[in-house]
């Protein structure tokens, strides 16, 4: 069974942040969504560890600076909770390769939610843009409607 343990980071660049259009894999829970990039923990890797890895294979860049800003539980009836460790990225080397989860994109941060994105998604941003401090979140779906959203364990948001 697959880690219900995942990172995802949002690079970003002269106000882009590097997007994933995920639309080459048929049975995707993500399909025709973007999202940043990242992955499930393999069999005893740290966050960054994954992190790291995830963001080398999906994009060829080697990260150089990153942050952890947050958790989000995501809870869901389709599949297990899943906890994903949320960061950015401001620092990498090497140039971008092809991805075979989807097509990546620099988005400028003021079009991200333009996009076809998750619901929650957009609530994370608005953190990842206005808030310094580390934050926890907790979203809930019931197939894809986001039906809660939970701030720092106490801030009911949705």
């Amino acid at each position: 069974m697959r880690s219900n343990m995942t990172t995802l980071c949002y690079i970003e660049q002269e106000g882009r942040y590097l997007m994933m259009h995920r639309v080459k894999k048929e049975q995707d829970v993500n399909k025709n969504k973007w999202i940043g990039v990242g992955g499930h923990f393999e069999k005893d890797e740290s966050p960054e560890e994954c992190l790291l890895r995830e963001v080398k294979e999906e994009t060829g860049l080697k990260l150089t600076s990153w942050k952890l800003r947050g958790i989000i539980t995501f809870g869901t009836d389709k599949w297990q909770t899943e906890y994903m460790f949320l960061y950015t990225a401001d620092g990498f080397e090497g140039e971008i390769t092809d991805c075979n989860e989807g097509d990546l994109e620099w988005v400028p941060c003021s079009e991200v939610y333009n996009l076809p994105i998750w619901e929650g998604d957009k609530i994370f941003f608005k953190l990842l843009q206005e808030r310094k401090e580390f934050f926890s979140l907790k979203l809930r779906y019931v197939g894809d409607e986001l039906v809660e959203a939970v701030l720092d364990g106490e801030e009911e948001i949705k």
